[in-house]
């Protein structure tokens, strides 16, 4: 016993074996791992700023524009029948839109869709504020979804819950993770200082 704690005092015993932190290759695994997720996470957030870009951008479109023509044209391009619910929902919904509401949903889908290149252009250089954006966006989300899920289960519905479930607890686990680092720097950093004054 007492030969094993010499040896973990012993200049050539590694430093951070001793004190239980992992080993530099390790520490440069989590950081390349935590580095591509961060990225996957940013490329999911950029993609979804550029759909609703384009959503504002239709609105723009249909500015004085007959949006209930538009909206048989399209099914007919598609080759959906106008006696369907579905097409009759769309139908009605095209027939109420007027310019004020367009101009309103083009303004909210460039607000959010920048808040989105935002948020991706700092989990993409790692910032902590984007950390916290895509932590706290995601679940402001999250009874939305689960209101959606309650609707009725499809496949989109759950891919879109348990992509954003799965994103807002790696913010949460990765602000956890940097507040506990940053408080193990502080105390070392007080160790250290107090040391340097003794």
């Amino acid at each position: 016993m007492d030969e094993e704690r010499r040896d973990r005092t012993s200049p050539w015993y590694p430093e951070f074996v001793a004190s239980g932190m992992p080993s530099p290759a390790t520490r440069i695994a989590i950081y390349n791992a935590r580095k591509s997720l961060l990225r996957a996470v940013a490329t999911v957030e950029f993609v979804k700023g550029i759909f609703v870009l384009l959503i504002g951008v239709c609105a723009i479109l249909l500015v004085r524009k007959d949006a209930w023509v538009m909206a048989e044209s399209l099914l007919a391009l598609f080759h959906i029948s106008t006696d369907r619910h579905v097409a009759q929902l769309f139908l009605d919904f095209a027939d109420n839109l007027t310019d004020t509401r367009l101009w309103a949903a083009a303004r909210l889908a460039f607000v959010y869709s920048a808040l989105r290149f935002a948020e991706g252009y700092g989990l993409w250089n790692q910032r902590i504020w984007a950390e916290w954006i895509a932590f706290g966006s995601g679940t402001l989300l999250l009874p939305l979804e689960v209101r959606e899920l309650m609707r009725g289960i499809t496949l989109i519905r759950s891919v879109v819950f348990a992509v954003n479930i799965g994103i807002v607890l790696y913010m949460f686990f990765l602000l956890r993770d940097g507040r506990r680092e940053r408080r193990q720097r502080r105390l070392a950093e007080a160790e250290s200082s107090d040391q340097r004054g003794n």
